[in-house]
C-alpha cells in the first residue's frame, strides 16, 4: 500500500495529525492497533488546555504568550524544551482554530475552572484555558458509531454540567431520555466522535487491529512502518513521511520499570498503551525525553471491573478525596499530604521513598471517611443510599477498621482527633487542605470557604478503600523538535518521523498544567504534525 502520511495510532492526536496532513493537500493512511479506537482520549473527561485558545479571546479574557511561557517556566525542572514549549503555546490557539474550522471540534470554556497552580505567574484563577466538549450525536458516524473505544457507560453529560466541573450532575428526565434516545454523547466521545466524523467525510477510515512492529528506514529517512500480528507482516510506504501517536507506555511492566521514578500499579487507561510507537522510534535511533515521569492520579481498583477486551480498569479518585468528611492515611495511620492537591502533583507524596525501610512509606494508601459521608457524596460507582458493596472496607469504630486494614490503630486514632479539631474550624495547619481556590473546586461548594474540602470524620460506620498510584498515561518518550519532527541521538531530526501525544516527550515536560493538560499538547502537536510531514517543511 502507498500513501504520502502515515499515522500510527487513532486517537485524539492521530485524529487531528490525518486531518492536518490531510488539509494541508497529503494522502493519508491511519493505522489503529485496537480493534476500536479513540485510546485514551475516549475515556477521558475530553477537557483541552490550550492558552489564549479562540474562546477565550471571543469572551474577553485576557491571556497572552508571556503569561503561559512563565507559568510553565516557573514550574520547570529541567525537563522543557523551551522551543518545544513555545511552539505548543504559540501554535494551540491555531490548531483549535483549524479544527473548529473543519467541524473537528465544538468547544465550549468550563466557566471559573481554575489552573492547577495558582501560586505561580500566569496562572489563570478564573479559568479560560479549560475547554469542554459540548454533545456529539453518534449516529451521525454510521457503522463507526460502535468503532470507538469506551468503558461501557456513555457520558450523557457534558463534563461542565457535572460536579467536575461544576455543574450539579443533574437534568432533567426528559432531557434525559433525549440524549439517550440520540446517542448523544460528551466527554471524551465527543471530543474522539466530531475528529472522527471530520475523517470519515474526507475518505480517510483508520485500519483497525493493524499493530505497528518496525519503522522502514532507507538511507536516512523513514519512508513506511511494517504491521500485523501473529508473524504475519504487510508493508505501507509513506513517500512524505510517518506520524507516530500510539499512546504511552504505561502497560508494559519491562518499560515501566526501566524507566518511571516510582511505582504506577493501577493505570486508569485502556491496556493496548503498551509503548508500541515508543519501540518502533528507539528501533529507528530516536532520542528520548521526560521518560521518569506519567500523567500520574490516583485511582481504585473496583474487583471484577475489566476493559472490553481483559485488563483491570482502575477509576481516576478526582472528586472523592476532595470532599468533606475525608483523609488519606498511610499503613502507619498517618495523613502525608493535602488530600485536595491536584491530582498530577500527588505523585510526590506517593513515591516518597523511605531509604531507612528501603520503601515507599505511602503506599498502599488508603481513604477513610465516616456516615456523613456516603449519605451525601458518591464513590466510584456507589451512590448515596446504596448498599455497600464488599470492596469498601467498614467497621463500626476507626480501631476496628484499623484491624481490618492492618494499620496502627493508636495512630490513626490520633490522626483523626487532629484531623477533625481542625476541621471543624475549617483549618488544616498540617498541609494546607482548603486554602487554594483548586482545592475548593472540586470540594462541596454548597459549604463556605476551606469548609467546601474539610469536615470531620466522626459518624459511625466508618469507611475505607485503597488508593493506588495510577496514571492517566505516560509523558515521556521520543524527543521531537518544534515541527514535531522526531529527534534521533545525534540531535538532529530524523527525516520522515514525526511525533504527537504521549508516545513523545510532553511539549510541557512533567507538568499538568489544568484540567486538559494531555489533550491540549497532543491536539496541538498532531496538528503541528501532520501539516509538517504533509509539507516536508517546518512551521
Amino acid at each position: 500500500m502507498e500513501t504520502d502520511v502515515l499515522i500510527i495510532g487513532a486517537g485524539a492526536a492521530g485524529l487531528t495529525a490525518a486531518l492536518s496532513a490531510h488539509e494541508a493537500g497529503a494522502k493519508v493512511v491511519i493505522l489503529e492497533k485496537g480493534e476500536r479506537l479513540g485510546g485514551s482520549a475516549a475515556i477521558s473527561g475530553g477537557i483541552v488546555w490550550v492558552p489564549n485558545n479562540p474562546q477565550m479571546q471571543a469572551a474577553g479574557i485576557a491571556d497572552s504568550h508571556e503569561d503561559a511561557m512563565a507559568y510553565f517556566q516557573s514550574l520547570d525542572h529541567g525537563e522543557m524544551d523551551e522551543e518545544v514549549l513555545g511552539a505548543f503555546v504559540k501554535e494551540g490557539q491555531h490548531a483549535l482554530k483549524f479544527l473548529d474550522d473543519v467541524g473537528a471540534t465544538k468547544l465550549s470554556m468550563l466557566e471559573g475552572y481554575p489552573d492547577y497552580y495558582l501560586d505561580r505567574p500566569g496562572a489563570k484563577p478564573g479559568g479560560g484555558r479549560g475547554l469542554d466538549n459540548d454533545l456529539f450525536d453518534f449516529n451521525e458516524l454510521g457503522d463507526w458509531k460502535d468503532k470507538v473505544f469506551d468503558g461501557g457507560d456513555f457520558p450523557r453529560l457534558m463534563l461542565r454540567e457535572t460536579p467536575l466541573g461544576g455543574g450539579s450532575g443533574m437534568i432533567e428526565p426528559e432531557e434525559l431520555e433525549r440524549r439517550v434516545a440520540g446517542d448523544l454523547r460528551g466527554w471524551g466521545q465527543a471530543l474522539v466522535g466530531r475528529l472522527l466524523k471530520q475523517c470519515l467525510s474526507r475518505g480517510i477510515k483508520p485500519i483497525l487491529g493493524a499493530i505497528g512492529v518496525q519503522l522502514v528506514v532507507e538511507g536516512e529517512r523513514v519512508v513506511g512502518a511494517r504491521f500485523g500480528d501473529h508473524g504475519v507482516r504487510d508493508t505501507i510506504n509513506a513517500s512524505q513521511g510517518v506520524v507516530l501517536a500510539t499512546g504511552g507506555f504505561e502497560w508494559n511492566e519491562e518499560l515501566k520499570t526501566t524507566f518511571l521514578r516510582g511505582p504506577l500499579t493501577a493505570p486508569a487507561s485502556p491496556p493496548t498503551n503498551k509503548g508500541d510507537g515508543l519501540k518502533m522510534a528507539m528501533g529507528a535511533g530516536a532520542s528520548l525525553g521526560n521518560m521518569t515521569s506519567a500523567w500520574w492520579v490516583p485511582t481504585i481498583s473496583v474487583p471484577g471491573a475489566q476493559w472490553k477486551g481483559g485488563g483491570q480498569r482502575s477509576l481516576p479518585v478526582l472528586i472523592e478525596r476532595t470532599l468533606p468528611h475525608t483523609v488519606m492515611v498511610n499503613t502507619a495511620g498517618k495523613r502525608f499530604c493535602n488530600e485536595a492537591n491536584n491530582y498530577a502533583s500527588l505523585a510526590g507524596a506517593f513515591h516518597s521513598f523511605d531509604p531507612a525501610t528501603y520503601d515507599y512509606p505511602n503506599l498502599p494508601a488508603y481513604l477513610i471517611f465516616d456516615h456523613q459521608y456516603l449519605s451525601r457524596y458518591p464513590l466510584a460507582s456507589v451512590m448515596p443510599g446504596q448498599d455497600i458493596p464488599d470492596w469498601i472496607v467498614q467497621a463500626e469504630s476507626l480501631e476496628a477498621l484499623a484491624g481490618k486494614l492492618e494499620i496502627d490503630a493508636a495512630q490513626l486514632n490520633q490522626t483523626i482527633e487532629r484531623f477533625n479539631t481542625n476541621a471543624k474550624d475549617a483549618m488544616d495547619p498540617d498541609f494546607g487542605r482548603g486554602e487554594s481556590e483548586y482545592d475548593r473546586f472540586y470540594g462541596d461548594r454548597s459549604r463556605a470557604g476551606a469548609a467546601a474540602t474539610l469536615g470531620p470524620i466522626e459518624q459511625a460506620p466508618y469507611y475505607a478503600v485503597e488508593i493506588k498510584s495510577g496514571a492517566l498515561g505516560t509523558n515521556g518518550g521520543a524527543k521531537t523538535d518544534a515541527s514535531g519532527r522526531i529527534i534521533g541521538h545525534d540531535g538532529r531530526p530524523i527525516a520522515g518521523l514525526y511525533g504527537a501525544g504521549n508516545v513523545i516527550s510532553c511539549p510541557t515536560g512533567s507538568v499538568y498544567a489544568g484540567a486538559g493538560g494531555t489533550l491540549g499538547p497532543a491536539l496541538t502537536f498532531g496538528y503541528i504534525a501532520g501539516r509538517a510531514a504533509a509539507r516536508r517543511e517546518n512551521i
